[in-house]
């Protein structure tokens, strides 16, 4: 067995803030790693993967000492930054409208619906609120008649894999969303719809609760193995134990493992201010509705009424960053396409300000599988969940306990022998090539946009 001596490259650095944390009230900080010790496992990201392998191993391994280190605070990171769809439907974001093929389709139907029900087992278990998750199902919204098309395919993809929809015509659109702009709709009622750092938040301190330990702001600089020990560094202690789990999603790259064969993509968010009265009452509609768009590439939004008030999310524009960090001129870029969307859909709150703006990071891979396995004697990896990271994020942790517990199923199967993520072209080529892709998925979107 080879030593291993593996300096992390690059440390996770965000854009702007992560405004669902920033809802909710100031978390108690928790302890720094500040000293050598030792324990059994220890979980590299405290995200939905890295929390569901810790409560994993807990319920597997009572008796072990399972430590999570996570680089920044919880519900800093990328868990705080999506918007809060866990999607049991084929969303393949690569494609022209979800859909990959139907082998493929029925595959990660199976394993997000695993994800969601491992996460709504969660909440029963932990007493989580309906504002952290709730099973209420979402919209795919059409703007335009090509967002019809849109929908009239994915309703016959959904009839192919017999999965219930429902059809919503203008006037549905416009009693549930408020405005004029939806004509069309088709509605999935297996989706869950989370308070993404409510419900993390509320995650991380039930595992704790089983014994886990969580030390924030603890990122990891170094992974060694001498023997059959690993020891994992951070800048003011270390961990000694048996076996990592890697779950960090695109930071794998960073880790050693997988260059040049992830697609680094930052997705961009904004939140409204908390409605007045009377902005309430011009907008209409429903108190909480959500909708993704029609074409892969067009503009997610959500309504919300809860802790910190009654707002609206805008979620659109897409930018390939190999660096896994996106710069202020994109975000500031990213925001004048939120206002013009907004503006479009919503008219009557041309008074309505946006509170919050970030980027969340996304990994992809060309061919649109996962990172699942031993990449050596006990380092493991739940990785690269192609824009899905709530629902195949938490089961994905899930099976990689037990995985690394010596378990098998057929869901583990089917990810253990799914092939590697395609290899990239050269960076510059990359960035073109990719880049080019994006804008002009984004101009063919049209006003779905």
């Amino acid at each position: 067995m080879r030593d291993i001596d593996r300096a992390v490259r690059q440390l996770p650095r965000e854009t702007g803030p992560a405004a669902w944390n920033a809802l909710l009230p100031e978390a108690k900080p928790r302890a720094q790693l500040n000293e050598n010790r030792r324990a059994d496992w220890v979980v590299i990201g405290a995200g939905f993967t890295g929390l569901s392998a810790a409560r994993r191993l807990a319920e597997l391994h009572t008796a072990d000492d399972i430590v999570v280190l996570d680089a920044l605070g919880v519900a800093e990171g990328a868990a705080g930054r999506n918007s809060g769809f866990m999607i049991d439907l084929p969303h393949v974001l690569t494609s022209g409208d979800y859909s990959s093929n139907e082998g493929n389709d029925r595959f990660d139907t199976r394993l997000n619906r695993a994800g969601i029900e491992y996460a709504m087992s969660a909440k029963h278990e932990f007493g989580m609120s309906d504002e952290a998750i709730a099973l209420t199902g979402k919209i795919n919204g059409a703007v335009t008649a090509r967002g019809v098309a849109n929908n009239d395919h994915y309703a016959a993809l959904l009839t192919t894999l017999n999965e219930p929809f429902e059809r919503y015509d203008s006037s549905a659109m416009r009693q549930i969303t408020g405005t004029n702009s939806y004509v069309d709709g088709l509605f999935n009622p297996g989706t869950a719809m989370i308070q993404p750092a409510m419900f993390i938040r509320d995650y991380a301190r039930a595992i704790e609760s089983q014994g886990v330990r969580l030390y924030e702001r603890s990122a990891v600089t170094q992974t060694t193995r001498s023997g059959r020990h690993w020891v994992v560094k951070t800048a003011q202690g270390s961990v000694e134990c048996a076996n990592v789990i890697l779950a960090v999603n695109g930071h794998l790259e960073s880790f050693g493992y997988y260059a040049r064969q992830l697609m680094h993509i930052v997705t961009y968010g904004s939140m409204t201010q908390n409605l007045t009265p009377d902005q309430l009452i011009r907008l209409g509609g429903r108190a909480r509705w959500a909708l993704t768009p029609a074409d892969p590439l067009g503009t997610t939004v959500r309504r919300i009424s809860g802790t910190g008030g009654d707002r609206l999310i805008i979620r659109n524009r897409v930018t390939f960053n190999p660096t896994m960090t996106a710069s202020d001129a994109q975000l500031q870029s990213a925001a004048r396409a939120h206002d013009r969307s907004f503006k479009d859909r919503f008219p009557m709150l041309n008074d309505v300000r946006m509170e919050y703006r970030w980027g969340g990071r996304l990994c992809l891979s060309r061919n649109d599988v996962s990172v699942f396995g031993e990449l050596e004697p006990g380092l493991f990896a739940a990785c690269c969940q192609n824009g899905l990271g709530t629902a195949k994020g938490t089961i994905s942790g899930k099976l990689i306990a037990e995985l690394a517990s010596g378990l098998d199923g057929h869901l583990i199967d089917d990810l253990k022998h799914a092939p590697e993520p395609t290899r990239l072209p050269p960076n510059l080529i990359a960035r073109i090539g990719v880049g080019t892709v994006l804008r002009w998925g984004e101009w063919r979107a049209g006003n779905e946009l």
